[in-house]
């Protein structure tokens, strides 16, 4: 894999209510009514983490659209929420917004254009699996990311310590009756799988391609790849190690003119070829939407600078 990477794309804004956002990140994007519709968590100092959504038609003026905090704006309201995943459930007509509370949770809108109209927090599960509380350790569960096949909803997840689990429901059911909580994917390490799941179906194909979120030797954030027949697994490793990456900074260059902003690649999502529950990309296209920030910056979590970036693959094979 070799990317190329624009500089930064977007930083967090400011109102009067929301005047101390040092971060904005873990992004989910989709192309609706001629813009791209990009939902976020901010990271606040005195908030902590919440919502925010901006809409722009090209990538070049990301930076200049206005932000919508949901936490004010919508029944999403005040509280812990982060880490958004956007899609829309064709069955039943309606866009979901995936994203954590402590626990799985999702709301629901007609239009995702608007961030005024999403309803207020569901939970998928009204407490932690037992698996989860078992194996999570010191972690947190976190990061839930749902796609569909023809007949299940899988619910995937991680936890901060080196597993990623999957729940299932039928797609007649969805959202409700996610259950049956596996581990898909396991590590000793819990940094070579430590968080940001997503799950894409590969063009038209039955492969899936599964990304992971890693920290890896020098601290950095760094993305894994795995592939599977089904979305049951089992998951074999593609581009998972450091000498050969999905996306990270040895693989990633920045053109000529444009800073090399920052080594780490951290919390994104490929852009899709259709906005429904199967999540389908084009491996002949690939580009992911990133968190990154300035190599220099360190402290506390919730101040770390991230902002957006956007990688365009160099070399397709197709």
């Amino acid at each position: 894999m070799r990317w190329s990477s624009s500089g930064v794309l977007a930083g967090p804004r400011q109102d009067a209510s929301h005047n101390d956002i040092a971060a904005i990140k873990d992004f989910t994007v989709v192309r609706h009514n001629g813009e791209w519709q990009v939902y976020a968590t901010t990271a606040s100092p005195s908030k902590g983490w919440n919502l925010a959504h901006f809409a722009f038609p090209d990538w070049a003026q990301a930076a200049n659209a206005r932000h919508t905090f949901l936490d004010t704006a919508s029944d999403v309201g005040p509280g812990y929420r982060a880490a958004p995943h956007l899609f829309y459930f064709e069955p039943q007509k309606l866009w979901y917004l995936v994203y954590q509370t402590g626990l799985p949770s999702y709301s629901v809108s007609s239009d995702p254009s608007d961030p005024t109209s999403w309803s207020a927090p569901r939970h998928f599960m009204s407490s932690v699996p037992p698996i989860v509380e078992q194996n999570m350790g010191n972690g947190s569960w976190l990061d839930f990311w749902v796609i569909c096949d023809t007949a299940d909803c899988h619910l995937f997840s991680s936890d901060d310590n080196g597993h990623i689990y999957r729940s299932q429901t039928s797609l007649a059911n969805f959202p409700n009756g996610f259950g049956n909580t596996v581990i898909a994917l396991q590590d000793s390490n819990r940094f070579n799988l430590f968080e940001g799941t997503a799950v894409y179906k590969v063009g038209n194909t039955n492969e899936y391609l599964l990304l992971q979120e890693a920290i890896g030797s020098g601290g950095r954030r760094w993305y894994r790849s795995f592939t599977s027949g089904s979305l049951s697994g089992p998951w074999n490793a593609l581009h998972a190690s450091e000498s050969n990456p999905f996306a990270r900074s040895n693989n990633v260059t920045f053109p000529s003119g444009t800073p090399s902003w920052t080594q780490d690649f951290s919390h994104g999502e490929l852009l899709r070829t259709n906005n429904d529950q199967t999540l389908t990309i084009d491996p002949c296209r690939l580009r992911f939407l990133y968190q990154g920030m300035d190599p220099s910056a360190g402290g506390d979590y919730i101040r770390l600078p991230w902002r957006m970036g956007l990688l365009t693959q160099t070399n397709p094979t197709c």
